[in-house]
């Protein structure tokens, strides 16, 4: 990257040995909901995970990339499986010719990589089995994707949930509000807690594997056969993760009954999953907001950290296609699938999921479709004329460089580079340091720097308002991921977010210490760097999981933030964090902010914090609180020589800048 080479630990590889096969019904995201529960469970932060064992010869390679590609929810750094005759197959059925396959084929033989049924197993740190055949039907949440459960104890999951309060994973719902409801109005309509008001078939590779997306369809043809129909109060998309898919769909005769039950194709990307699925109805939101209910989504995809799929859904589950179909026709998440009915066929009888879900003979037959390499040709062969669009954009060739535009509120100029020197300032103390928050455990990069919605209340709302943009243009924070002081002002806004320095409110707010006022995080920290106040952030275990989100660490470096200090970091977020010159600093075994009594209110500093900074040094935490002073251990959470190099130089960026300085 910018011409660095990627340094990394020599990391532990984890086995994952997988046996036996799926049973009847059962899809490949449940099997991947089941391994990244298993996972997380271990712990493979900063580690390699490779699958392999007999069950590889009957998991195709879709399913594998379903699990490959949830690695940033299991923790690894990279989830992988071996090349085979698998792969060589997914490469013919996707158009590619004999020469390529022949070549790879050939290469991965020659390099003694080409997996067979009769090669040895590698060697691994660590090694963890699956038998397949024990996977069941599943579900992830409410509230993050490792929070696997069967689908067979959804219901009783769910209302636990409701009842069991917020520093328990609950909703804190009181028992006298429980079974409260609130009319849809003008729809005759009624929400209740878990009523799913999102439905959505999203993500890159649920909405890429041909079995799950057929299934879905399946599913849908025998509701419509039946006669079912969804609650109005459902939202309901499809995002296919290719544009083959809708043609698959389409040629086996399941698109039409998609788009009967709502299930229209929206985009192809990401949607939901992200954030991306667009206001609910008023009508919807008043009911929800009215009846303070813990309304629900159910999506496909591959994240469901708090505040991230809708600020109106509080419970968000993933789970496969064919069950998103299935929660929206139900409309609610307390149902227990085995013993009650889906719905009122036309018939007037009931119908059980088990009457519309679809043999496994069925989706092989359905999947013929999807098998065609003339299909992957088609799409493929010209995509770079496949979007009108996008090519009717006008491109400014006359300029070297870009043209910023001073009226943009999607693209601006970042403040990185200004008053930039040619040589990096030595490494130097920071002191008297105040908490700009006070978070627990498995803080993600969307509680950091959330992607979706732009709250009304919010400073980013409030920087769109004074440059003339209304409401309805705001979009999304991940659409202006260009401008620097929209995305700052959204770091450390999500709605759910849980700062100890103002519990129990929840959102972006801190208190600003010198005078006890709570405001948000954005303000605070302006009123701090005002006052030449150095920043740092208090977290528990896991600070920076999920997505590899770069804006994490650079709003939090725009915030004037130094240091982290965390329990544990995700891999990538630490990385990230010294990639924008911002100190991540981990506890000592054993420690954390609770069991040292830290409150959050107190000064910090960092005496030793010195230009001879050695990857994984101890250094001195000095605290000063209103009862006294005192010293804590803590670790430079730098891990290499160059992250060393990185952080002196206030981040990758201005390394890199100064490198091509020097080399002009």
């Amino acid at each position: 990257m910018l011409g660095q080479p990627i340094y990394i630990k020599m990391p532990q590889v984890v086995g994952v040995r997988l046996t036996g096969a799926l049973r009847e019904g059962v899809t490949a995201t449940d099997l991947t909901l089941t391994l990244v529960q298993m996972l997380r469970k271990f712990g493979v932060v900063e580690k390699f995970v490779e699958f392999f064992g007999p069950g590889l010869d009957v998991l195709p390679l879709a399913d594998r990339a379903t699990i490959a590609n949830m690695a940033p929810e299991y923790g690894a750094t990279i989830g992988f499986f071996p090349v085979d005759a698998e792969a060589i197959k997914y490469l013919q059925n996707t158009g590619r010719s004999a020469e390529v396959l022949d070549e790879v084929e050939r290469y991965y033989r020659a390099q003694g990589m080409f997996r067979t049924a009769d090669s040895a197993e590698p060697q691994f740190t660590d090694v963890l089995e699956l038998d397949m055949s024990t996977v069941e039907p599943s579900l992830a949440g409410p509230k993050r994707p490792h929070d696997r459960v069967s689908l067979s104890k959804v219901k009783e999951s769910f209302l636990a949930a409701l009842a069991a309060p917020l520093d328990k994973d609950g909703f804190g719902v009181p028992a006298d509000q429980l079974g409260a409801g609130a009319p849809v109005a003008g729809s005759g309509e009624t929400l209740r807690h878990g009523s799913v008001t999102i439905a959505a078939i999203t993500s890159c590779t649920n909405t890429s594997n041909p079995s799950v997306m057929v299934g879905a369809g399946l599913v849908a043809k025998k509701a419509v056969a039946r006669g079912l129909h969804m609650p109005a109060y459902v939202k309901t998309s499809l995002a296919p993760g290719s544009r083959v898919v809708n043609e698959y769909l389409a040629k086996a005769g399941l698109l039409e009954p998609l788009n009967a039950l709502r299930f229209n194709i929206v985009g192809y990307g990401c949607t939901t999953c992200i954030g991306n699925s667009g206001p609910l109805d008023e009508p919807v939101v008043d009911a929800i907001n009215g009846g303070n209910l813990v309304a629900a989504a159910v999506l496909s995809g591959n994240r469901n950290f708090e505040g991230r799929v809708s600020p109106h859904t509080r419970a968000n589950y993933l789970a496969s296609p064919p069950l998103v179909v299935a929660y929206a026709l139900a409309g609610r998440v307390d149902i227990d699938f085995e013993r009650e009915p889906i719905g009122t066929g036309s018939d007037g009888q009931p119908v059980y999921l088990r009457d519309i879900w679809p043999s496994g003979a069925e989706v092989a037959q359905a999947m013929t479709a999807a098998s065609d390499p003339a299909l992957y040709r088609q799409e493929y062969g010209n995509v770079a004329q496949s979007n009108p669009d996008w090519n009717a954009i006008p491109v400014d060739t006359g300029s070297a460089v870009y043209n910023w535009r001073a009226d943009s509120t999607y693209i601006q100029q970042p403040p990185f580079f200004e008053q930039f020197p040619q040589q990096p300032s030595a490494i130097a103390p920071v002191r008297n340091a105040r908490a700009l928050l006070m978070l627990g455990d498995f803080v993600t990069t969307d509680h950091i720097s959330p992607a979706g919605n732009i709250a009304a209340n919010s400073p980013a709302a409030r920087y769109l308002l004074e440059h003339g943009v209304q409401k309805a243009d705001w979009n999304s924070y991940g659409s202006r991921r260009g401008n620097d002081r929209v995305m700052t002002r959204g770091t450390f806004a999500n709605i759910r977010l849980k700062n100890a320095l103002v519990a129990p409110r929840e959102g972006g707010w801190t208190r600003y210490l010198p005078t006890g006022e709570v405001m948000s995080v954005y303000d605070a920290a302006m009123r701090y760097k005002q006052d030449g106040t150095p920043l740092i952030v208090l977290a528990g275990k896991l600070y920076g999981a999920g997505s590899s989100r770069d804006w994490a660490a650079k709003g939090t470096y725009l915030l004037g933030v130094r240091a982290v200090l965390a329990e544990s970091f995700e891999r990538i977020h630490r990385s990230n964090l010294i990639g924008m010159g911002v100190l991540p600093l981990r506890f000592k075994e054993g420690d954390s902010a609770a069991s040292l009594g830290l409150k959050g209110d107190e000064l910090f500093s960092l005496p030793d914090l010195a230009d001879d900074l050695k990857p994984g040094q101890t250094l001195t935490l000095h605290v000063q609180a209103a009862d006294g002073a005192r010293d804590i251990p803590v670790v430079a959470g730098i891990d290499t020589p160059i992250e060393v190099e990185y952080y002196r130089h206030g981040g990758i960026l201005n390394f890199v800048l100064r490198q091509f300085m020097a080399a002009a």
